[in-house]
């Protein structure tokens, strides 16, 4: 996008109304169904509609690492449901953190810590919900796979939100070698994890599972409750070094691998909706800048003093306290009140144009990867279909191949039979003709090959093409380095996997070609950004370059702008744009300075194409940002998963698309002429669903 685009970013969003949920007292009802629209009408504008289910290890995984996303899903009135796998008892003392707060006379007392983490959760959900610690639940024991119990909580005051307590026995360790635990148990060092129930609560002690039981147990509450987002921890979150502890907690890893196993059983049932999955970052956020704006910070910070307790006052009546005093000296956690960040599915390429002005978009449904295309400006999108095979990671990337050919890129997890079996690999398709079938999806392995049980903590991939239509892939592997494979020729196979260098990497790198066929390969650290640059067209790929660009929240967006290629991302802190344009006059590339594009701020990717700048406003909700009268995002009221794409076709109508958490496409095209006279507002450009729900179905005419 040109300077003088960024000054017309012209498309706006109308703030719509959310539609009414229905709920029973008890678990979930069926929502609403939208009155019928006037025949001819024009489709509803999308709100948020869907389920969403998260899963954590442990009570405050959710308000530390899922937060604002999961305070925003219970403000929209849908049904919100986070799971609990463990009791999160730890040492059985509930005390702030400092030798000199110990007590040595007090003995440990588990089920006690339990229950007050539980209470602290209750108390901050409560909050999130009706803005009173207090209100009422509603507990009760249900049975789980394998004689097991687990606790379901109910708001009595919000029916639709939930907790689910499962009280599996927590590790008791960041990194620790205790078998007794999910990774002992997954790794099948023993037979059966025990619970460790907490006081209080209606479920009975003396059952424990097997690591099958398990997966069927959590894949029954999916069953329960149909998400159609479900929210996750990162699998794979890497190694300090090969053989070196997990960068995360062990129990955050290997709990998010039981509900990688989960999903994938509840996937093969019939009798449910399409679901999506969000991973997030949980530890390693530590290291990384902040992404939240102050006034977001400090309501997240403020469910998390309620979680902690820290007023100390025995406003719930249980001898086992109120809260987690553990964080109480620290609810701001390593700064984690600060920050969000998704593992898995923040890149903004995948959506684009094959033959005939077709376009596609592709998404992970199901744990396959699904697409929707549309024929022509003025023709209705179809979809999802699928293409076969399972095990597909959330993310794609899609690219048109000379010939008009559609290609789709990703990863894929396979379980495997055995604990050492458990790995992640890079696959393409390509379609056999242009707008025809999708061929079998193809390998290109992985580049980490050496370190077994910590492999697979691989980015997704980015996909270039040289003027005859060799690709190359791109992706961040294990050691925070960039690698490469490329075609031996157009339509070819793939070659090893080389290294190209840098340091630190996070995220998914991204890349560009500009005007003259000189390819731009940019990944953000910690700290800045580095660069990989053709200092001419088909040359090699320069060695990484120190931008001394700043550093930024993540998520990176490359878009060629001419002779040059334009570098977009978020500010620490603020959430607001900024972008940085790179030439190439010489084998070392030249940045611009930074140009502020300000705004009211948001987090995750955007998605850019022409004078369509989509991403996720400062409430969370998708938004379009405008910059004729001074930058500002104008808001949706619809909440959505992974992150926006933007395309502008050979017909010069910019579209823009997201996956919402009812697991379907939406997606905007500004009308023309939307940017009008300096001072005017220009007319609203909503997001209608792609597709509408079939007639009867929530949120349908």
């Amino acid at each position: 996008m040109s300077l003088a685009s960024r000054t017309r970013l012209a498309a706006v969003l109308t703030v719509l109304t959310v539609g009414a949920v229905g709920v029973t007292t008890w678990a979930y009802g069926d929502g609403t169904i939208s009155e019928p629209a006037a025949p001819g009408a024009a489709p509803r504008p999308s709100v948020t509609e869907g389920t969403v289910l998260q899963v954590v290890a442990h009570p405050d995984d959710d308000l530390f690492f899922m937060n604002p996303d999961l305070s925003r899903s219970i403000a929209t009135g849908i049904k919100v449901t986070t799971v609990f796998l463990t009791a999160g008892e730890s040492d059985g003392h509930n005390e702030a953190h400092g030798p000199h707060l110990q007590d040595p006379v007090v003995p440990a007392n588990h089920a006690a810590y339990a229950e007050a983490r539980q209470n602290g959760i209750r108390a901050a959900y409560a909050q999130m919900s009706t803005g009173d610690r207090t209100s009422a639940w509603q507990r009760r024991s249900i049975p789980t796979v394998g004689g097991g119990s687990a606790e379901v909580d109910v708001l009595v005051a919000r029916p639709e939100v939930n907790l689910v307590w499962m009280q599996l026995r927590e590790a008791r360790s960041i990194s620790g070698d205790n078998p007794d635990s999910l990774r002992g148990l997954w790794d099948g060092r023993v037979p059966a994890l025990g619970v460790q129930v907490s006081s209080g609560t209606p479920v009975k002690p003396g059952f424990s599972y097997k690591k099958d039981q398990v997966v069927e147990a959590i894949a029954g509450i999916f069953a329960m409750y149909r998400p159609t987002t479900i929210r996750t921890q990162d699998p794979t979150p890497g190694r300090t070094r090969i053989g070196g502890n997990f960068l995360d907690h062990q129990d955050h890893l290997y709990g998010a691998r039981f509900v990688q196993a989960a999903a994938e059983r509840y996937a093969k049932s019939t009798d449910r909706p399409h679901f999506s999955i969000q991973n997030y970052m949980s530890y390693p956020t530590t290291a990384l800048p902040p992404a939240l704006d102050p006034k977001t910070a400090a309501e997240k910070l403020g469910y998390l003093k309620t979680y902690a307790w820290t007023d100390h006052q025995n406003w719930c009546g249980s001898p086992a306290g109120c809260g987690d005093r553990k964080t109480a000296t620290r609810p701001t956690g390593a700064g984690w009140n600060r920050t969000i960040r998704y593992s898995r599915g923040d890149v903004s390429s995948w959506m684009t144009e094959g033959a005939s002005g077709r376009l596609w978009a592709f998404a992970v449904l199901d744990g396959r990867m699904a697409y929707w295309s549309r024929i022509g400006r003025n023709t209705p999108w179809t979809g999802p279909q699928f293409l076969a095979g399972t095990g597909m990671d959330t993310g794609a990337t899609a690219v048109r191949l000379p010939d008009g050919r559609v290609g789709v890129f990703g990863t894929r997890t396979t379980l495997g039979a055995t604990p050492k079996e458990y790995r992640r690999d890079l696959v393409y398709s390509v379609q056999a003709a242009p707008d025809g079938d999708f061929g079998p999806w193809l390998s290109l392995g992985t580049p980490e090959k050496d370190d077994v049980t910590g492999t697979s903590a691989i980015s997704g991939p980015a996909v270039a093409q040289d003027r005859t239509g060799r690709i190359t892939v791109y992706v961040r592997d294990s050691r925070r380095t960039l690698r490469a494979s490329t075609q031996a020729a157009p339509d070819g196979a793939f070659g090893a996997w080389a290294s190209l260098g840098g340091a630190g990497l996070q995220g998914d790198p991204v890349t560009a070609t500009d005007a003259s066929g000189r390819r731009h390969v940019y990944a953000a650290t910690a700290q800045s950004v580095f660069a990989w640059i053709q200092h001419a067209p088909d040359a090699p790929l320069g060695p990484p370059v120190p931008t001394k660009l700043p550093a930024t929240t993540g998520p990176l967006a490359a878009c060629a702008e001419g002779e040059a290629v334009a570098l977009y991302f978020r500010r620490p802190g603020t959430g607001t744009f900024a972008t940085s344009t790179a030439t190439t006059d010489g084998p070392v590339p030249k940045f611009s300075p930074l140009d502020e594009l300000g705004g009211q701020g948001g987090y995750g990717s955007v998605g850019i194409a022409g004078d369509l700048f989509a991403g996720r406003a400062g409430s969370g909700t998708i938004g379009i940002s405008e910059t004729d009268r001074g930058p500002s995002w104008y808001e949706s009221q619809m909440y959505y998963t992974g992150a926006p794409a933007a395309l502008n076709p050979e017909d010069g109508t910019a579209v823009g698309a997201v996956l919402g958490l009812d697991a379907g496409l939406h997606v905007t095209t500004p009308p023309s002429g939307a940017a009008g006279q300096r001072g005017s507002r220009p007319p609203s450009a909503p997001w209608y669903p792609a597709v509408p729900p079939p007639e009867g179905a929530p949120g349908s005419p």
